[in-house]
Order: C-alpha cells, then sequence, then structure tokens
C-alpha cells in the first residue's frame, strides 16, 4: 500500500511539474524583451548560440 501511494504521489509531482513547466513557457512568450541587467538566459538565445544540426524544432504549442 506505501508503494502504491508514493507512485501516486509522484504522479500528481510530474504532474504539477508540468504544469509549472507549461505556464513559465507561455509567460516567456508574453515577454516582449528581457530587461538588460536580468542575468537569465532565455532557451531562445540557446538556441541561438548552438549549431542547428538535423530536424528544426518544431514550433512551440499554444495552450
Amino acid at each position: 500500500m506505501k508503494h502504491v501511494l508514493n507512485l501516486y504521489l509522484l504522479g500528481v509531482v510530474l504532474t504539477l511539474l508540468s504544469i509549472f513547466v507549461r505556464v513559465m513557457e507561455s509567460l516567456e512568450g508574453l515577454l516582449e524583451s528581457p530587461s538588460p541587467g536580468t542575468s537569465w538566459t532565455t532557451r531562445s538565445q540557446l538556441a541561438n548560440t548552438e549549431p542547428t544540426k538535423g530536424l528544426p524544432d518544431h514550433p512551440s504549442r499554444s495552450m
């Protein structure tokens, strides 16, 4: 019974984490330009520094 409860809690945590990630991605899309003094590196900035290999990334899904 304890293993079932642990699996249930793990599923709940993963679900909440995925919802949180989707919300943060949608908020990132709403921000037009990050302020110049921030130390955060956005995914688009990381993608611009990496060479493109293979298939291009599919466009982000909107909710």
